[in-house]
């Protein structure tokens, strides 16, 4: 009976979309985590009648055929980078943006990654360092008697020394843009990668057009909604239950079917 092939495919398809919702949900407090989104598509249909065909020679068209749909499969997870509330939290390395772009991040076997999180550090070396250790891209270098850092929304950094009356430009920091940042590959550690889908980087200065402002002192919280994660969670329970229906009705019209046999 197709009903039960084409009711398990709800029911994994369900089960992805509770796997993603549940991801979202333990990321709500995660520094720049951008939500995902479950996307499926009907699978192909099975036809028992083809509409636009003559019934019978000189007759007309058939203008409704019978085609059956055989379920449903998972086409994507996309994630959706939009902005998610800025936090105050008044560290001066703490650096979130306000609009579009990423930090670029070089790893230590060489690779560069890309990142909103911009919850940075003070390397022992005096470089600017993510909280995993890996080095901003372009590298920023603190003097050690720095007394005070300073970022302005163009991405500027500046140092005070002492003895010294205006402060030192140490640097600055660039973002980079994506055509398609859903294309992007996520790597955990608030880390994403560019492939293929995402195209090239395109690198600018914060507050050029198109790319956001660099707020110092604050972190882009999660855009995890919790409200609409608890509700959509909810519809996919209620979808996966009405898949088990289906499959549970099925398997008893097959016995109703066997017992008549009998």
């Amino acid at each position: 009976m197709r009903a039960l092939a084409i009711a398990a495919t709800g029911m994994n398809a369900q089960q992805t979309n509770v796997e993603v919702i549940a991801n979202n949900i333990a990321n709500i407090n995660t520094t720049g985590f951008k939500r995902a989104r479950a996307e499926f598509s009907d699978l192909l249909y099975q036809s028992e009648r083809t509409q636009g065909i003559p019934n019978r020679d000189g007759g007309q068209a058939i203008p409704e055929g019978a085609m059956l749909g055989l379920g449903v499969r998972t086409v994507g997870i996309r994630n959706l980078h939009t902005q998610g509330p800025l936090t105050q939290t008044g560290n001066t390395l703490d650096l979130a943006v306000n609009g579009r772009g990423m930090f670029e991040i070089t790893t230590p076997d060489g690779q560069t990654v890309y990142t909103r999180a911009g919850s940075f550090n003070r390397s022992a070396t005096g470089q600017l360092v993510t909280s995993d250790g890996y080095v901003i891209n372009p590298a920023i270098q603190f003097p050690n008697n720095a007394t005070e850092i300073q970022v302005n929304e163009s991405g500027q950094v500046y140092a005070t020394i002492p003895n010294q009356t205006n402060p030192q430009l140490l640097g600055q920091l660039t973002l980079v843009n994506f055509a398609n940042e859903s294309g992007m590959e996520p790597l955990g550690n608030n880390l994403y990668r560019e492939t293929l889908a995402s195209g090239q980087p395109i690198v600018g200065v914060a507050g050029d057009v198109g790319f956001g402002k660099i707020q110092q002192g604050y972190l882009e919280a999660s855009n995890v909604d919790p409200v609409k994660e608890i509700t959509e969670l909810i519809a996919a329970q209620r979808s996966y239950e009405m898949n088990s229906k289906v499959i549970q009705a099925a398997d008893e019209m097959s016995k109703t079917v066997s017992t008549g046999i009998r």
